[in-house]
Formats: C-alpha cells, sequence, structure tokens
C-alpha cells in the first residue's frame, strides 16, 4: 500500500508531466507536417485548434480514466490550474504582441464545450474518438473534410492512449 505523502507526490509529479505532455508542440508538428495535400482546409487553422484539442483530451483523459478514482479531483485540479495560469501568460503575450486582448483559457473553455456537446449528442457511439474527429474538422471550417477529421482522432485517440499508460505505469490508476 503506498502512503499518503508518496501518493501526494505521484499526484503532483503526474500534474506536472501532463501539463508539460499538454504544451509540447511535438505530435502538433508531426500531424501537421503528414496532413494531406487533399484536405479540403486552412491548415493555419488546424495549426492553431491542434494544441487546443492536445490540452482539452489531456483533461478529458485524466477525468475519464480516474473515474471513480479519488485521485482524480486533485489530480484534475492541478492540471487546469497549471493550464489556467500557462493561458494567462499566453494571453498576456499575445496582448502585448498584438495590441488585443485574447483570453485563451476561455477559449480552451468554449472548445471542451463543443467537445461535450458533441460526445453528449452521439452517446450511442462506443469511440468518443468517431466523434472528437468530425468535430475537429467542423471546428477547422471544414466538417467534411476526412483528413482532417482523422487528424483530430488521431490526436485525440493517442492522447487518451498515453495518459491511460502513465497512470497505469504511474500506479494511480485503478483499472
Amino acid at each position: 500500500m503506498v502512503n499518503a505523502k508518496e501518493k501526494k507526490s505521484k499526484i503532483e509529479m503526474a500534474g506536472e508531466d501532463f501539463f508539460n505532455y499538454a504544451i509540447d508542440r511535438e505530435d502538433v508538428k508531426y500531424l501537421l507536417a503528414h496532413l494531406l495535400e487533399e484536405a479540403n482546409i486552412k491548415r493555419v487553422k488546424v495549426e492553431y485548434e491542434l494544441p487546443i484539442l492536445k490540452i482539452i483530451s489531456v483533461g478529458w483523459a485524466i477525468t475519464y480514466h480516474l473515474e471513480n478514482n479519488p485521485v482524480k479531483e486533485p489530480l484534475s485540479e492541478m492540471y487546469w490550474k497549471a493550464i489556467y495560469e500557462f493561458s494567462q501568460s499566453l494571453s498576456e503575450t499575445t496582448e502585448l504582441m498584438i495590441g488585443q486582448d485574447i483570453d485563451y483559457f476561455q477559449i480552451l473553455r468554449e472548445r471542451l464545450d463543443m467537445y461535450v456537446d458533441a460526445l453528449s449528442k452521439n452517446p450511442e457511439r462506443q469511440d468518443p474518438a468517431q466523434i472528437i474527429g468530425p468535430e475537429f474538422a467542423r471546428i477547422c471550417g471544414n466538417q467534411d473534410d476526412l483528413f482532417t477529421s482523422m487528424t483530430g482522432s488521431k490526436l485525440f485517440f493517442n492522447i487518451i492512449t498515453r495518459v491511460n499508460q502513465y497512470l497505469e505505469m504511474a500506479e494511480l490508476s485503478n483499472r
């Protein structure tokens, strides 16, 4: 049995690791580089939306994989607090650069609401990636673009899988 001090340090470490993973852009760069030329989409929009989807997906995956686990709440809070602080910094930097006030955290919340709404409208689907991909393509400007849909699905699926693997390796998961 893990004592409370060890559990807390695992949670803190996981929160930091998930934050760092969420803002890392390597998989986003890879997906952009492999988005087929045939994609009927504005690539700049995809480049803007992929990091948003990644941040949201990490937070969603933590909640999903720790559904009835007592570490869910503290880990989620730690993760979203770090994302909030990052968002504030990003918003301030953006305002200084372009002279326009942008609330990045509000953008994240709005996108999260869109994805959750899409999931709730399709409760019969077993694989959330089948819903997230088309919703991602819709947000990017062309819900009928298969290549963009597949890009969003791939990112979402990979994140869900990686978060679960991390939680199991860190012995935080109850699955």
